[in-house]
Formats: C-alpha cells, structure tokens, sequence
C-alpha cells in the first residue's frame, strides 16, 4: 500500500452557518478513504484551511461532492517544523559552506 500524500483543503464560505460546518466536520470524521488530521479556521470570515492525508486528489474532491461541501482548492503540500529553521539550519549553512560540492 501507498503511503497517502498530504493536501490543504480551502473552503472558502462566510455565507454557511456554524452549525453547517460543525455537521460537516461530524460527517467528514467518519470517511473511510482519507484522513482529516486538523483545521484551521477563522469562524469570522467563514475560512477553513484543513489538511488531509489521501491518496489522490481526485479522493478528496469526490468525498467533498458527495457530501455536498464546497472547497476552493485542493493541492498536495509538504511540512516543515521551526526546529528545521533554527539551530539546526545554521549547522546545517556552516557543514555546506565547508563542503566540498559548494557551488555545484
């Protein structure tokens, strides 16, 4: 088996009900052909960046159709985490400017 890809899901709807995205959310817990891993939202402004693990796209958007839930995009991202940009990363520029492939 494949490992899923990861992808941002955007729903982009100030005009939906709270109480709509929460029976959502209820509904989208219990798929069976993807993950959902977290949300961010801004309830405000109706704006929903959620992340999944799938294995296509194609997976996602019918999951969305079929449950009748508007999305303005779909695209596979990769992660990084703070630790990458810190201490780790100046070690990293110090090993690289002494390599032996600098430039190459």
């Amino acid at each position: 088996m494949n490992k899923p890809l990861k992808y941002m899901v955007v729903h982009d709807d100030p005009h939906i009900p709270w109480e709509k995205v929460e029976e959502n959310w209820a509904k989208l817990a219990n798929v069976e052909h993807a993950t959902w891993v977290r949300t961010c939202y801004n309830k405000e402004k109706g704006v929903r960046y959620c992340v999944w693990l799938a294995p296509n796209e194609k997976v996602l958007a019918t999951i969305f159709d079929e449950l009748h839930i508007s999305y303005e995009s779909i695209i596979e991202v990769e992660e990084t985490v703070p630790d990458l940009w810190g201490k780790k990363w100046q070690e990293h520029l110090k090993a690289e400017a002494t390599a032996d492939t600098l430039g190459f």
